[in-house]
């Protein structure tokens, strides 16, 4: 639901805030007060075509924003382009400068009008006087009709997404398959060249570290004799000199016993000194300068060092390219049967795809025969005397397959007796193209009303100037199905007709006035009295007589 809706330096807008509720919202107003502007303003924070144009004269930037309550799908869709959501409301703002620049922001993160376009459909749907088309588009037009069929289309998508992914897998090996087998005599000249190597996992490091030994093993055997010498061997060794500093401590332990404990520490650190003087000498003893051993290191190295510059920076690295290389050899190897398994598998999937698209044709030819015949009936009591019909055409071509079928849905009427049934998008009147809209609406409320079936939760709907060339009976009848409609969603609807006034939840006045040699457009929401003044003007024009008062009180009853 749209709760509220904020214009600053907009047209003749200088600054209006309008709070709407739930059912039926009217906006009426003197003719150029601005009222269809206000629908235009929403029409852009859904995703419109914006002009510097709409800038306040004087002003740098007019900025339009609104207030919406969330849905799953909204939240979703945020999630989706990375905004985050602001508890359970929906903020949408948009500038527009001077200049022809404008910025969009939603939940106060700057955005694209990408966004408010997909957002759009979740939120509010606008029938405008220049947006009427632009909303009901194909997709809308489909999901309007699969929504007054009670349709589901989770099993043609679920279909559709299994064919489409083996279809893809498919395609992804037939269009590599020529470069993969021009590369199949490098992968195999790769392969065995990495497998004669008979890679060792971090070889590399245990073999330089030997290469160390082996070239420096001259400085290794003196560097450890020399520490052998001066710990145990030589005149003045650290072995001797503790030997004989424990002789002397025993004698002073002999006549004080303090020195006891240091008898037993000279004792340990003298036991330490053996251990590390035999380790030295046995490493020493195993020091073997061998120019072969040398050599052969230096050899290997230098193979890993050229598979390195190949394949990776490391030896576990070279071994995970060798594996990779041998499985894409096995799979142009086993190619044929990979290839008749998923040409098996695409066939499959897509017999189930037909068979879920077909169900779902039948079914919305069903729902669209009864939804021509509800709709023409409401649009013909709206002042209009047409034909109408909805096609549901099954194109069958893979290229026009999509996870809701591959039907096309088009509305077409004819509104003139003796001319040929046409397109909505070539109704030349937005006036008749709202009433089209409001009949089709009003007939899918009535149905999902009765029927048991949980459906979409219903969005903002907005008419502007609905009652174009209407009046009497006509207008009392656009009133009723606006009230109708607006017992399972918000409507917003500009109206010069007091008949379609009287029927108002919220009524809103849109008036300009003059301020500082300059016009400037007030909207108010109004209380029942004054409802009921505005009424009055409507009927009788700028004089409000005493008779107009009681009759506007008598159709604001009966609408009641």
């Amino acid at each position: 639901m749209l709760i509220e809706l904020r214009a600053e330096n907009y047209a003749v807008i200088d600054h209006a805030i309008a709070v709407f509720g739930p059912g039926l919202n009217l906006l009426t107003g003197e003719t150029g007060a601005g009222k269809s502007i206000l629908v235009d303003a929403l029409a852009l924070l859904m995703g419109g075509k914006s002009s510097a144009d709409v800038v306040r004269h004087g002003a740098d930037r007019a900025v339009v924003s609104c207030v919406f309550e969330g849905t799953p799908g909204a939240e979703a869709i945020l999630e989706e382009n990375g905004i985050d959501a602001e508890g359970t409301e929906i903020i949408l703002r948009r500038e527009i400068m001077a200049g022809g620049k404008g910025r969009v922001f939603v939940n106060n993160q700057p955005a694209t009008v990408t966004v408010l376009k997909q957002l759009a459909p979740e939120l509010a749907l606008v029938h405008a006087q220049t947006e009427t088309l632009n909303s009901f588009d194909q997709g809308q037009q489909r999901h309007l009709l699969d929504r007054f069929g009670g349709i589901s289309t989770d099993a043609v998508a679920e279909a559709y997404a299994g064919w489409k992914q083996a279809s893809d897998k498919l395609a992804d090996l037939l269009e590599g398959e020529q470069d993969r087998l021009r590369m199949v005599d490098l992968w195999s000249y790769q392969a065995k060249e990495i497998a004669a190597a008979n890679l060792v996992a971090d070889e590399d490091e245990a073999l330089a570290t030997e290469k160390r030994v082996l070239a420096n093993a001259e400085k290794l055997y003196a560097a450890a004799m020399g520490a052998f010498d001066q710990l145990y061997e030589g005149e003045i060794s650290a072995e001797g000199c503790l030997r004989a500093a424990v002789k002397q401590v025993e004698e002073l332990a002999r006549y004080y016993g303090k020195f006891a404990e240091a008898v037993q520490q000279l004792q340990s650190a003298r036991a330490v000194v053996d251990d590390m003087a035999a380790t030295l000498r046995d490493y020493a003893e195993g020091i073997h300068a061998s120019p072969e051993r040398l050599a052969e290191i230096e050899d290997r190295l230098a193979i890993l060092d050229r598979l390195k510059r190949k394949y990776g920076h490391t030896v576990a690295e070279i071994i995970a390219f060798g594996e990779d290389v041998r499985g894409k050899l096995s799979e142009v190897e086993d190619r044929d049967e990979i290839l008749t398994r998923l040409r098996a598998e695409v066939e499959k999937t897509s017999g189930e795809y037909r068979r879920a698209a077909g169900t779902l044709n039948v079914a919305r030819r069903a729902a669209a025969e009864k939804l021509a015949k509800q709709a023409e009936a409401h649009i013909n009591s709206l002042a209009m005397k047409v034909k109408f019909e909805i096609g549901v055409a099954a194109r069958e071509a893979e290229g026009n397959w999509s996870a809701s079928g591959w039907d096309e849905v088009e509305y077409r009427i004819a509104t003139n007796a003796g001319e040929p049934m046409k397109p909505l998008d070539e109704i030349a009147s937005g006036g008749e193209m709202s009433r089209v809209m409001l009949a089709l609406k009003v007939a899918v409320e009535e149905t999902t009303s009765k029927s048991k079936k949980k459906m979409p939760t219903p969005r903002t709907l907005v008419f502007d100037e609905i009652d174009i060339g209407i009046g009497g009976r006509a207008a009392e009848a656009v009133g009723q199905k606006l009230k109708s409609l607006s017992r399972g969603q918000q409507i917003l609807c500009v109206t010069h007709l007091p008949q379609i006034a009287a029927f108002a939840d919220q009524h809103f006045l849109i008036d300009k006035r003059e301020s500082d040699g300059r016009t400037k457009t007030n909207i108010r929401l109004l209380d029942q009295r004054q409802s009921t003044h505005e009424v009055a003007r409507m009927l009788s024009g700028a004089t409000v007589t005493e008779t107009s008062l009681q009759h506007a009180a008598q159709m604001i009853a009966a609408s009641r």
